[in-house]
């Protein structure tokens, strides 16, 4: 088998040479969030985020993770994304704890500059996305919030979004966006 040709498997934003950086613009400067999850997810999930922040492309990089593809050499990629990526501060986000891309991020990440979490979901890319400036202790902990409140059972009769159906409404979908 043949794997695909590496520009495929990732995404990373056009940079430029990266400028000298004073002590302390780790907090001031955004997280790069790095999504590893298997394919096609990681870009799926990138394209959701630049469909809501639709300037912030610099800021978000994806690696999906082909099922011919051995671990090792997903990680050599990731390693090269990473560099092209030049984000002082990583959030790296993963699909399944003890799956492949999972795995391979554990390699990625020192715990001080970079953190891992998995179980990715849209609501916590969102959360992670939105707070991305914060000290990374508090964005793992506002990512991982995030997805446990995005996960939840919806009642058939609720509203969307919820938003109580005004009775005079004669429009049926007024709540649609």
């Amino acid at each position: 088998m043949t794997s695909r040709p590496a520009r495929s498997l990732l995404h990373v934003p056009a940079r430029a040479a990266p400028a000298s950086r004073p002590a302390g613009e780790a907090v001031d400067t955004p997280a790069g969030i790095l999504l590893i999850a298997h394919a096609p997810l990681a870009h799926a999930l990138r394209q959701c985020v630049l469909h809501v922040f639709p300037d912030a492309g610099d800021d978000i990089a994806a690696l999906d993770v082909q099922p011919n593809v051995s671990p090792e050499e997903t990680a050599d990629t990731a390693r090269i994304l990473i560099r092209q990526f030049d984000k002082p501060r990583m959030l790296v986000l993963a699909d399944a704890f003890g799956a492949t891309p999972c795995n391979v991020a554990q390699t990625l990440v020192d715990g001080v500059h970079s953190r891992l979490v998995a179980g990715v979901n849209l609501p916590m890319l969102l959360r992670a996305f939105t707070y991305r400036h914060e000290p990374l202790d508090a964005l793992v902990n506002r990512a991982v919030t995030g997805g446990a409140q995005g996960v939840l059972q919806v009642a058939v009769a609720t509203a969307p979004q919820n938003q109580a159906k005004k009775r005079h409404d004669l429009d049926p979908y007024d709540h649609h966006q």
